[in-house]
């Protein structure tokens, strides 16, 4: 029985052989196939398949993603990527541009602690490969910095260390969706080297599967008997197809061998078999493995340009995105009134559409204007907040149904209203026809305005955190002059586990995309998050993606346009 190896490492990232070495000793291994998956990258593929070329051996063109899940590293193997594929091309650019950004840093560091080094040194003296810790352990070692590779790691570039910078990751979920777009066959690598326990393990697997998941890697180099079997029958379990792989790296990794791991290993080609029989399904059926997704966008900053418009290239990505199969929520801090008012001056008219108005207070049904889910202050909270306000001297307003609600007409509300066109009723006992249901049933969101003293605003929030904490409010900024107060169970985050509740997607399939502090919750409950380049720190730490440009030049578009 003739054997295969489907994970393999080159130089072009940590391995030590080249990619026509790896052809040459897998011939000479009797192998009849290898899968060559260097991390991040695919650059060694073409040397490795004009190599291969004649020769009684297939090179199977792969690649490695190193994601993140809940503070875990996961490993993705891609299988038979098209490697003419635009979408891949540009991925692997993004890649490679945080990759550098990531590589300058460390630099600085180490400079900064005795131990000069440049990027460009860096790759001079590692030419043609994926800079990773490995490499900048043996140049700390070659150049004296350190006695040994362990301790480069142990003091200067480890986990936690003061020279490491952590690499941005995509996650899993992305891995597996760039995979398959790429025309792949996405594989989960080495799933016991995770060390997670039995239900976390699952957990991972079940999330994958749903985000397109096609294989599972039982067989490898460091499994035990017991490993493989607890690993097949998640495999039986989840419709998972079996691969296997050495994880060969040459003498980065001694006593590796390839094709036969540490001497026990074997690899039956009838795995590669069953793989290539899926991969011609797949090509075959490309609809049965399109996944539903649903855009949580905010509005102003983000999906509005400075003039409260779209562009034609945003509203045709928006119409690829629907015609796709996937969906849209409109997700503001505006009452779900305003929401609805700019879902129709745009004449955005897609299935599959939803308002969420009040940062996640009230979901609406586009298609039966039925709300799906609301979240309210309490009357009694409400009128706390506006005499708080008041004793402050600051503008407050809330919402009714169908109103804006204020106890004085003013200059912030005058300026509150430039943009949003609800009605407004002046009352300061919510007794108005109009307003009334906010004495029975509450509201969704309280708003404070100040625009002339922002410190003034700021120590109103900090007086009234306690009442806050006890009562569960959150006290949030949606720009300079606006804080948004609202119940703590509402948030646009919840908003979104609410609506995937209700649609049956996962969260993994969220995409969501803001620029201002009360986005955050939304963009940490999405699986994949895209902040505008003129949003705010906090958000552009915890997003996946940094939009290429703000919202006046269609950057939210541009960062969808790969994710349709």
């Amino acid at each position: 029985m003739n054997a295969v190896d489907l994970h393999v490492h080159s130089n072009k990232s940590d391995g030590s052989f080249s990619p026509a070495e790896l052809v040459s000793y897998a011939l000479e291994k009797g192998l009849s196939a290898f899968a060559l998956t260097d991390h991040d990258t695919m650059d060694g593929v073409e040397e490795a398949l004009a190599a291969a070329a004649g020769k009684p051996i297939e090179v199977i063109p792969g690649i490695e993603f190193s994601s993140d899940y809940e503070g875990e590293d996961i490993h993705i193997v891609g299988l038979y990527l098209d490697c003419g594929s635009a979408f891949l091309r540009r991925r692997m650019e993004n890649f490679v541009n945080g990759r550098t950004i990531r590589n300058r840093e460390m630099c600085r560091r180490l400079t900064q602690f005795g131990m000069p080094v440049t990027y460009e040194e860096l790759c001079a003296e590692f030419p043609d490969c994926v800079i990773t810790r490995a490499h900048y352990a043996r140049y700390l070692l070659s150049h004296g910095y350190t006695k040994s590779l362990k301790e480069a790691f142990d003091r200067y570039i480890g986990d936690n260390c003061p020279c490491y910078v952590p690499r941005k990751k995509i996650t899993p979920m992305r891995a597996v969706e760039i995979v398959l777009r790429a025309g792949g066959i996405p594989v989960l690598a080495h799933p016991m080297l995770y060390h997670l326990s039995p239900a976390k393990l699952e957990q991972l697997i079940s999330v994958l599967k749903d985000a397109g998941l096609v294989g599972i890697e039982a067989v490898y180099s460091t499994h035990s008997p017991a490993d493989e079997r607890t690993v097949r029958r998640l495999a039986d379990k989840y419709g998972l197809l079996i691969s296997g792989g050495s994880d060969f790296h040459g003498s980065a990794k001694p006593g590796l061998d390839l094709g036969c791991g540490y001497g026990r290993l074997f690899i039956p080609e009838e795995l590669l078999t069953r793989l290539k029989e899926k991969h011609r399904h797949m090509k075959e059926n490309p609809l049965n493995y399109r996944k539903t997704k649903i855009l949580f966008t905010d509005l102003d900053g983000t999906l509005l340009d400075s003039g409260k418009q779209i562009s034609g290239y945003t509203r045709e990505i928006l119409s690829a995105w629907s015609d796709a199969g996937h969906k849209i929520a409109l997700c503001s801090g505006r009452d779900v009134n305003s929401v609805g008012s700019v879902r129709d001056y745009l004449n955005l008219n897609y299935p599959g559409m939803y308002l969420i108005g009040y940062n996640g207070g009230q979901i609406v049904d586009c298609e039966t204007g039925r709300t799906l889910h609301r979240t309210a202050l309490t009357p009694g909270q409400v009128r706390y907040v506006m005499e708080e306000a008041d004793r402050w001297g600051l503008h407050f307003h809330t919402y009714s149904d169908t109103h804006i609600v204020s106890p004085r007409d003013d200059e912030e509300l005058l300026f509150y209203r430039r943009v949003i066109k609800t009605p407004t009723i002046i009352s300061r006992d919510f007794a108005q026809e109009g307003a009334c249901e906010i004495l029975k049933s509450g509201a969704c969101k309280c708003m404070i305005v100040e625009l002339h003293d922002f410190e003034k605003m700021e120590s109103f929030r900090l007086s009234l955190l306690p009442y806050a904490k006890k009562e569960e409010i959150t006290l949030t900024y949606s720009s300079p002059y606006y804080m948004e107060i609202f119940p703590s169970a509402s948030g646009k985050g919840s908003a979104v586990k609410k609506l995937c509740e209700l649609t049956g997607i996962n969260p993994a399939l969220v995409v969501a995309a803001g620029d201002a502090q009360n986005d955050l919750s939304m963009i940490e409950a999405a699986g994949f998050g895209i902040a505008m380049p003129n949003g705010c720190d906090e958000l552009k730490n915890a997003a996946t993606l940094i939009a290429p440009f703000d919202n006046d030049h269609d950057g939210l578009a541009h960062a969808l346009y790969d994710l349709i």
